[in-house]
């Protein structure tokens, strides 16, 4: 008797795409849906990528990795923040719903300027490692600094600063001038390092105020939807901690 090779029927997609384009003064903002056939494996960044080769060239994301490590294709996946290259259709219904990612600059359709948004924090709490007073000696060695140590930078290094932590933060959203889960996850970076001469006090005036630290309503938005599962609800209560014994 002969074996017969049953082939399952492939999910019919309707990807439904928040489209806009700011510098196209006739552009309005409005939902346009496309329908693709789900293939094993496919993520939504291969999605979108067939539907502007197949169904419209000038829709707008973006991507560069496509492994969850530049975190460029941040987009709201049915009303969530997500990565569009780690988020498998698999896992969704075949409605699938996209958006871009609020509170910052919009680009055009699904494209974002996070770069604007990150480069800005980056300045105002000037995350960098902050040394003594002359010129550094660039012959000199690096102070030795022990694994354990080093292992924890490293954890919170990994972020990617895709912004899905701004996104999923009510903070974010009434003051403008919040630094989010990200800029406070580099302050607990820069504190850890024992490079940064920088002392508690100076930290306070970064943010020791409702626009940093003490300006958190601890939703917890950010930590759940961290694509890299940082600790940020840890970290955040620990500089709490020391900045209230800052001055």
């Amino acid at each position: 008797m002969g074996l017969t090779e049953t082939k399952s029927e492939c999910r019919r997609l309707r990807i439904h795409v928040l489209r806009h384009n700011p510098q196209d003064p006739a552009s309005q903002p409005h939902m346009q849906a496309f329908d693709i056939e789900e293939a094993d494996g496919m993520t939504l960044f291969i999605a979108l990528n067939e539907i502007r080769e197949t169904k419209a060239p000038d829709l707008q994301f973006d991507f560069v990795c496509r492994a969850g490590i530049c975190g460029s294709c941040g987009m709201l996946i049915n009303g969530r923040p997500g990565l569009a290259c780690r988020t498998l259709t698999r896992d969704l219904e075949t409605d699938i719903y996209l958006a871009p990612l609020p509170l910052f600059e919009l680009i055009a359709d699904l494209s974002v300027n996070t770069g604007k948004w990150m480069r800005g924090m980056s300045e105002r709490l000037e995350t960098w490692i902050h040394t003594q007073d002359g010129e550094p000696d660039l012959n000199a060695f690096e102070a030795r600094m022990e694994p354990q140590l080093a292992q924890q930078i490293y954890e919170l290094e990994r972020c990617i600063e895709c912004g899905c932590c701004i996104a999923a933060c009510g903070t974010a959203r009434m003051r403008e001038e919040f630094v989010g889960a990200v800029g406070l996850n580099k302050i607990a970076r820069f504190r850890l390092d024992p490079r940064d001469t920088r002392s508690d006090a100076d930290y306070y005036e970064l943010i020791g105020d409702e626009n940093g630290v003490f300006g958190c309503m601890s939703l917890l938005g950010c930590e759940d939807i961290c694509p890299k599962e940082l600790p940020l609800s840890t970290q955040l209560a620990f500089i709490r901690r020391k900045m209230a014994f800052a001055v």
